[in-house]
C-alpha cells in the first residue's frame, strides 16, 4: 500500500490514513497543504518550572501504566518538568473537554482522533500550530496529516489501525463454524449457528452508540464503495441507494436477535467485558479490542490465545473492495497556550524506543517507522496486514466530520439498532443535519 492521507477540508474529507503504517520500512511522508507563510517553531523549552495538562483515555493496564511511565521518564530528563495527567474514559473525556473548551481552557495535550473535530478545535482557536516543530519527525511517522487543517500541524498520532471482528475461537468451534466468513450472508447464517448453539453472537454497546456505529459504516463502505462514500461525507446527501441497503443489512441482522442481554444500556467497557469472559461470541472493534477486553474480564486476562480476528466481509452486489478499511487512530492535539516542554514531550513519545512500546505491549499499532518489528500479538500482526491491503480507508464516521455532524450519525444508527427507525429515517436524519447551512 503506498496512500497519503488527505487532509480535511472544512473538516469534510476522504481520509485514506496510512502510507503503510505498519511496513517494516520507512514510508512516504503525508503531503500537506501549502502553507502561505513560513511557521515559527515554538520557542525552546526553558529551565523554568513548567506544568504540562495531559489529557487521556488509557484508563486500563498495559496503556495506563505504559504513559504512566512515558511520563516519568521524560520528566527524569528535565527535572524543571511537572506532568499532571488526567485519565478519563472515552465518552467522559469528550464532555470534560467540550465544557472545558466552552470556557475558554484547553489542557496542553490532549486525546484526539483528528478528522473534522481536530478542524472545529482549530477553528476556535483552541490548538497550537506545531507544523514548524514536528517538521523533524513528519519523515518517520504516518498519518500526520489527519491531524491537520489547512496545511498547519496540530497534533499527532500515537496509534493507527482499522477495524474488524474480534472472535472468540472456542465459541466459533461449539457453533460448528470451520470457516470464517468472507460474506455478509456468510456472517449472518454463522450468527444463526451461534444462536442455534445456545450463544450470543456479538456484544455491542447501546449507551455508547459509537461501537455499532462502525458495522453500519462498513456496510456502507461495502455496498456503495469509498468513492460513494466520500461523496455523501462531502456533499452532506445521505440519501443513498447504500445509505438504503445498509440499514436493510442491519436489520437483517437485528432479526436474527443477536446481540447480549442488556445491550441497550451496555457502554463499551459492559461490551468488552462481553466478550473478555466469555459471554458473547464477537465484538467489531479497533485494535485496541485485546487490552480492554482483558482489563475488563473478570480474570483481568481476557480470553488469551482464545481470541482471533477477521475483516468485515464483503456484501453480496456490493461495489465495494473487500480490503477497503474503516479505520483510524489516537493521538494527541495540543492546546493553545502549551508550553514548549508539552512539544518536545510529545515528539518524545514519537521516537522509536518509546513507541515501539505499544506495539510491543499490545496496545495498538505505532505509526512510527521502524517500530513493527516490535508486534507480538499475532492478531495484531493480522490488523497490520489487513490495513497494510487496504486501498482506502475510511476515517471514523463521527471523526471525519464535524461534532455536530458526527453526533447525528451515532444518534441516527443507534436507532436502528434498537429497532426505534427505519433505514430511511436514518439516512434522512443525517442528511438533515449534514446538509444544513
Amino acid at each position: 500500500m503506498n496512500l497519503v492521507p488527505k487532509r480535511f477540508l472544512s473538516g469534510v474529507a476522504l481520509v485514506a490514513l496510512v502510507a503503510g503504517a505498519c511496513s517494516s520500512t520507512a514510508t512516504t511522508a503525508p503531503t500537506q497543504a501549502a502553507v502561505t507563510t513560513a511557521p515559527t517553531a515554538t520557542p525552546a523549552p526553558t529551565a523554568k518550572p513548567v506544568t504540562i495538562e495531559w489529557w487521556h483515555i488509557g484508563t486500563t493496564d498495559p496503556g495506563k501504566s505504559m504513559n504512566a511511565q512515558f511520563a516519568a521518564d521524560f520528566m527524569k530528563l528535565h527535572p524543571n518538568v511537572k506532568i499532571n495527567i488526567t485519565i478519563l474514559e472515552n465518552e467522559a473525556f469528550k464532555t470534560k473537554l467540550a465544557t472545558t473548551m466552552q470556557s475558554g481552557t484547553v489542557p496542553d495535550l490532549f486525546q484526539s482522533w483528528g478528522g473534522g473535530t481536530l478542524a472545529e478545535q482549530a477553528k476556535q482557536g483552541m490548538l497550537k500550530d506545531i507544523t514548524a516543530d514536528v517538521a523533524d519527525i513528519k519523515d518517520t511517522v504516518s498519518g500526520i496529516s489527519g491531524w491537520s487543517f489547512e496545511g498547519k500541524v496540530y497534533g499527532i498520532p500515537n496509534d493507527l489501525g482499522i477495524i474488524g471482528f474480534w472472535y472468540n475461537k472456542d465459541l466459533f468451534a461449539k457453533a460448528g463454524i470451520t470457516t470464517l466468513p468472507a460474506t455478509w450472508t456468510d456472517y449472518l447464517a454463522d450468527v444463526s449457528k451461534l444462536k442455534a448453539a445456545g450463544i450470543t453472537p456479538l456484544a455491542i454497546a447501546g449507551k455508547d452508540k459509537w461501537p455499532s456505529m462502525h458495522l453500519w459504516t462498513y456496510l456502507t463502505l461495502r455496498i456503495g464503495g469509498g468513492d460513494n462514500l466520500a461523496k455523501m461525507i462531502a456533499s452532506g446527501n445521505w440519501n443513498t441507494d447504500a445509505c438504503t441497503k445498509a440499514g436493510q443489512e442491519v436489520l437483517k441482522l437485528n432479526a436474527l436477535n443477536p446481540y447480549q442481554a442488556g445491550y441497550k444500556s451496555a457502554t463499551y467497557d459492559n461490551e468488552a467485558a462481553a466478550v473478555g469472559n466469555g459471554k458473547a461470541a464477537m465484538e467489531l472493534m479497533g485494535q485496541w479490542a485485546p487490552t480492554t477486553q482483558a482489563a475488563d474480564s473478570t480474570t483481568k486476562k481476557g480470553l488469551g490465545d482464545k481470541l482471533g480476528w477477521f475483516a468485515f466481509p464483503a456484501v453480496d452486489g456490493g461495489t465495494g473492495a473487500a480490503t477497503d478499511g474503516v479505520g483510524g487512530g489516537n493521538g494527541y492535539a495540543v492546546g493553545k497556550n502549551a508550553p514548549p516542554e508539552a512539544i518536545e514531550f510529545l515528539k518524545f513519545m514519537a521516537q522509536p524506543a518509546q513507541a515501539t512500546l505499544i506495539n510491543k505491549n499490545g496496545v495498538g499499532l505505532s505509526p512510527v517507522a521502524g517500530t513493527q518489528g516490535a508486534i507480538t500479538d499475532p492478531n495484531l500482526k493480522m490488523v497490520a496486514d489487513g490495513l497494510g491491503k487496504a486501498k482506502f480507508v475510511q476515517l471514523y464516521l463521527d471523526q471525519v466530520t464535524t461534532p455536530k455532524v458526527g453526533s447525528a450519525i451515532n444518534d441516527a444508527t443507534i436507532a436502528l439498532f434498537l429497532g426505534a427507525s427505519t433505514p430511511e429515517k436514518v439516512c434522512q436524519a443525517i442528511t438533515t443535519v449534514a446538509s444544513a447551512k
